[in-house]
């Protein structure tokens, strides 16, 4: 299949790249080369790599290609809170704009990477199902995750396939790695301090995945039949893949026994909690989904990829690995505008 991805260029793309083009695929990428340089290790390139911001994407930008997967956005609430009505414009009429010139261009999939951050903060003990759970979205970033979904899906229709899927909170190596999420977060604080500090009673659950296992799904939502995917979104994860803050907590010190493990409270109760059901992907796409990942794979893979590359408590602290930090710079240095528009 000939497949466009856009935002390639960052932590889930870079990895999808590779996992799309070992499936056979023709890929080709459109970024608008934010995070391009934030590298620890050799990334795959795409057949074809076009810079281009996604607010200014064009018709013949989808032209010729069979499928897309939509990543290109501001990635979180920290992100998405970094000037918010460019969270908009970006996150929200950016995904509408690609969506439909794919369908003006022919294209027969579109895969659209959305956020279970939409379900805000929970107020049940409920695991949150895709279609009758409530979307409580707290911040731009997860408002108009929601809001991009309920508009392209409007947008299918025979021989136009929309799916969106929500993956829990990534974590795995990536060239391009973020530790500015929860798992690689207490994995490379073990593996550059030596330490682990945890500041609430660490009781909060966090529903999270690996980054391989999420590229598996937006396989299979390229893939799977068009009666199973049409118009529907998907929670991404694994079987019992909700963890509280302590289990991820164990899990990272396991992988670095002679770190140390604190749990303060001083921070008392996080009310940040929430558990999510992956039956629908688990169940309607077993045969096109099959996770393979579990937090001890995943957090032995993070610790033979730092020490690989030699990684130091300035890369995991750096704007290399903190995605709010490099746009900060690139600001300040007058490389992008406020508007986040390349100045040169």
């Amino acid at each position: 299949m000939k497949l466009l991805v856009t935002g390639n260029l960052g932590y889930i793309g870079s990895v999808l790249t590779e996992e799309l083009k070992s499936a056979g695929h023709d890929v080709a990428g459109l970024d608008i080369g934010f995070f391009r340089d934030c590298r620890l290790a050799d990334a795959p390139e795409p057949a074809r790599q076009s810079v281009k911001d996604i607010r200014n994407v064009e018709l013949a930008d989808f032209a010729g290609f069979e499928g897309v997967v939509h990543l290109a956005a501001l990635s979180n609430d920290p992100l998405g809170e970094f000037e918010p009505t460019l969270t908009e414009a970006i996150n929200f009429a950016g995904t509408v704009r690609a969506a439909e010139l794919a369908k003006r261009a022919g294209v027969r999939r579109f895969v659209f990477a959305s956020s279970q951050s939409m379900y805000g903060v929970s107020t049940t003990d409920n695991e949150l199902d895709e279609d009758t759970s409530d979307k409580n979205p707290v911040t731009a970033y997860a408002r108009t995750k929601w809001e991009a979904e309920l508009a392209i899906r409007k947008l299918a229709s025979p021989g136009f396939v929309v799916t969106a899927l929500r993956p829990s909170t990534v974590f795995g190596v990536s060239p391009r790695l973020r530790c500015d999420i929860v798992f690689n977060n207490l994995v490379g604080c073990a593996f550059t301090r030596g330490r682990i500090e945890i500041k609430s009673d660490g009781t909060p659950w966090r529903p999270v995945v690996h980054v391989r296992d999420v590229c598996q799904a937006f396989l299979a939502g390229l893939t799977a039949p068009e009666e199973i995917v049409q118009g529907r979104s998907f929670n991404v994860g694994i079987p019992d893949g909700n963890f509280t803050v302590r289990d991820l907590a164990e899990a990272a010190s396991r992988c670095m026994p002679a770190s140390t493990l604190t749990f303060t409270g001083e921070h008392g109760k996080d009310s940040r909690s929430y558990r999510v059901s992956f039956r629908r992907i688990l169940g309607e796409l077993a045969p096109w989904f099959r996770p393979s990942w579990d937090l001890d794979r995943g957090g032995q893979e993070l610790v033979r990829f730092f020490r690989a590359v030699a990684f130091t408590d300035q890369d995991f602290t750096g704007r290399r690995t903190i995605r709010l930090e490099h746009l900060k710079h690139l600001v300040a240095t007058g490389a992008l505008d406020r508007d986040l528009r390349w100045q040169s």
